[in-house]
């Protein structure tokens, strides 16, 4: 596994999921299993957060963009027919 700071989401997803078909096999040593079982627990813990940034990302963007449209109207010159 990459160090945890410099897997994209995608690739902790991926390697998520290698881990989950291993374990769904059944023919892991337990040893191996547990040691799989650790690791998927940290890349769920990584996506977990990574989610989490890009939803507080987009609720500032939401948050921005209802500060935009809540300015007053004022209409220009053009709008105004003068």
């Amino acid at each position: 596994m990459e160090e945890n700071n410099s897997l994209s989401f995608e690739q902790a997803i991926q390697e998520l999921e290698q881990i989950v078909r291993q374990l769904e096999t059944g023919d892991v040593p337990l040893e191996e299993a547990i040691d799989l079982f650790q690791k998927g627990m940290k890349l769920s813990q990584i996506c977990s957060g990574k989610l989490e940034q890009a939803e507080r990302k987009i609720e500032i963007l939401i948050e921005e963009e209802a500060g935009l449209s809540k300015k007053p109207f004022q209409p220009s010159a053009e709008d105004k027919g003068d």
